[in-house]
């Protein structure tokens, strides 16, 4: 039997052909097939023959994938010849007799790992010939230095032979890559929407010159590009980010019928242009980044080290397959987009959070505090600005929360929303003061500005570092104290994560309802204790002191989850109804929750307010409660309710 198996995301696949019906794979020497990583145990599964079909007995204690069926330790499986098997960081093909065909995203993986091998290639040796560094700091309005790079790129293709006959099979394959990724490079640019263009003029050129480009080829690749978008009915999909997602996913299937077009000169004219492309966003833009910011389908970008590039999207990491030429370059990009917006980072300030012009929110590490280098994590502004409608659309909550989230807001109830990194709290917050009357006056207080309010009379603050000598920096416990100088009617913080949490709670409690902040929190239960810790680190209070603060300042909290399959869900909207006169504890009531693990469910409990909601006409309990009025809720009822106390009863907040 002939078993192939490489490293997960690695091209490069190794063959053994092993005669003995059974296959021993693990980290130990003496296995069949040896897998050197420290997440494989030493014998970690047992692969055996059985009337041509394979059963493999998972003996580790690491579980381990065949296709998309998880074995744990202890369980065994049959499966077929050909499917995959996953050891993590392993992947491993057991055939009898031919080879398994590469996938679209191995192949997609090696050919971009070939193209970035060349453009390190070629960049060492522009370093060589030219002084890049006074390239770049040339680079604004002076078209000399790019037509130079493009000069020396060209030559140093020919030198190194790049389009000789024995490269031709191999650059076939690059090609079919290289008008992909062009292909959606046009549609980015020619999206109509104000923030994604807003996005795309971060890199201010596209730095390409019209002397350098052939007119012919330029017309040859149009027309290639316009019988490709035709062959994937581009037309037919009404959004953009429907038409990247349909490239991305079914060029594949489109391009035998385009390889008959690429004559030899048009393809040594695209590769090269692709070269020229990703050589001057290394030197003038964002290297690798500059494709990805752009894209609107992609949610967030993480660079692990610089040949290691994910990216999110629809909440699922992925492999980019894109990669930084170097640690260096990748800490001189680092460098050059913290610099857009007035921020520094080196050997003495090695940690840094940005805020890019379109609102994507930067966090950059490097040495000494990032170990395998230069760290990135982006995480884009999206190009739509989410509705509540979106959120009942997708299935984050449902039209009858929706409803209630509105009523509460109208009538300046304190929202706090809670949830883990990245569940959409700071998009949540954007949907919720969207219902604030645009008679009133917000200022709005955040580290880095995210929050994009639809009404006119908004204050925005944002916090500021301290300068090189340590001096001059202004917290967000700073801005909330000078927020209540400037005449709000309500106050929305972007996160409390620190002692500013007291300030904005003696805020909710001095006459500004209806103000809204987000804390990090696994569940509405989890949230007072978090603002105790937060609380307790600007000034040392009993806990009965806080708990009466937080009773008297919040009304309701939202709780949001991030699922498994990257989904976000509101689990839990739930009153502050009280403290229980006995135990002295907070009592927090489930108004809805995520019961079923479906859907947002009213549990049947009437929030203390509810009454002011009916008689303001903001709610009817038709709405509220999914289309009927509940009965009076029973002694069971409110158990489903209330699992954090016995003693909760209606309209037992305090004051």
């Amino acid at each position: 039997m002939k078993v192939w198996y490489n490293k997960i995301h690695d091209s490069r696949r190794t063959m053994v052909e092993i005669a003995e019906p059974v296959i021993h794979i693990g980290r130990d020497a003496n296995n069949t097939i040896v897998l050197q990583s420290p997440l494989v145990s030493k014998r970690h599964a047992i692969v055996t023959q059985i009337n041509g079909k394979l059963r493999l007995e998972n003996v580790g204690i690491n579980g381990c994938m065949v296709g998309e069926s998880e074995v744990l330790g202890g369980q065994s499986l049959e499966f077929s010849p050909g499917q995959q098997v996953r050891i993590w960081p392993f992947s491993l093909t057991f055939e009898a007799e031919t080879a398994s065909a590469i996938t679209r995203v191995q192949l997609e993986a090696h050919l971009r790992s070939i193209m970035a091998d060349l453009e390190l290639r070629i960049h060492k040796q522009l370093l060589e010939r030219l002084d890049l560094y006074e390239l770049e700091s040339n680079r604004v309005g002076n078209t000399e230095s790019i037509l130079l790079l493009e000069n020396n790129i060209e030559d140093i293709c020919r030198e190194l032979n790049l389009f000789g006959t024995e490269n031709a099979p191999l650059l076939e394959e690059v090609t079919g890559l290289t008008l992909r990724d062009y292909l959606v490079n046009k549609l980015i640019l020619e999206g109509s929407s104000a923030l994604l263009m807003s996005a795309a003029a971060l890199f201010k050129n596209e730095f390409d010159i019209p002397a350098t480009l052939v007119a012919e080829r330029e017309a040859e690749l149009h027309e290639l590009l316009r019988y490709t978008r035709e062959k994937l009915n581009l037309d037919d999909e009404i959004d953009l980010s429907g038409r990247i997602q349909k490239v991305e996913s079914q060029f594949a299937t489109v391009f035998p019928l385009v390889r008959p077009h690429l004559h030899n000169e048009l393809r040594k004219y695209l590769i090269l242009r692709t070269l020229k492309k990703d050589l001057k966003d290394t030197v003038f833009g964002f290297g690798p980044l500059q494709d990805l910011i752009r894209a609107p389908t992609i949610n967030e970008i993480m660079v692990v080290k610089s040949d290691l590039i994910y990216v999110e999207r629809e909440g699922v990491l992925e492999l980019s397959g894109r990669r930084f030429i170097s640690d260096k370059v990748t800490e001189s990009i680092i460098e050059r987009i913290v610099a857009q917006v007035g921020r520094r980072i080196d050997k003495s300030q090695p940690l840094v959070d940005a805020r890019l012009p379109d609102g994507s929110r930067v966090n950059a590490i490097i040495p000494p505090l990032a170990i395998r280098g230069p760290c990135l994590t982006i995480r884009k502004f999206p190009a739509h600005r989410f509705t509540m409608d979106d959120l009942v659309d997708l299935g984050s909550m449902t039209a009858s929360a929706a409803v209630f989230l509105r009523a509460c807001v109208i009538d300046r109830k304190n929202i706090l929303v809670s949830g883990g990194t990245g569940t959409g709290k700071t998009t949540m917050l954007n949907v919720l003061s969207s219902f604030i009357p645009h008679k009133e006056r917000i200022v709005t207080i955040e580290d880095t500005t995210e929050l994009q309010l639809h009404q006119d009379h908004v204050v925005t603050l944002e916090t500021k570092q301290a300068n090189v000598e340590g001096a001059g920096a202004y917290t967000i416990r700073d801005l909330v104290k000078n927020a209540l100088r400037m005449r709000p009617d309500r106050i929305i913080v972007g996160e409390c994560r620190g002692p500013e949490a007291v300030d904005m709670l003696q805020a909710m409690n001095t006459g500004h309802d209806g103000s809204m902040t987000t804390v990090h929190a696994n569940s509405s239960e989890e949230v007072i204790k978090r603002l105790e810790v937060l609380v307790l680190m600007a000034v040392d209070l009993p806990v009965v002191s806080i708990h009466r603060q937080i009773a008297s300042a919040i009304d309701v909290i939202v709780q949001i989850t991030r699922m498994p399959g990257g989904k976000r869900i509101v689990t839990q909207v739930s009153e502050v109804s009280g403290i229980d006169p006995e135990t002295k504890q907070l009592i927090i009531t489930d108004i809805y929750n995520y019961r079923d693990g479906r859907t947002l469910h009213p549990t049947g409990y009437l929030p203390s307010f509810v009454e002011s909601l009916i008689e303001k006409k903001l709610l009817e309990l038709k709405f509220l409660y999914g289309g009927e009025a509940p009965a009076a809720p029973t002694s069971s009822s409110r158990g489903a309710a209330e699992p954090r106390s016995s003693e909760t009863r209606a309209g037992s907040k305090t004051r």
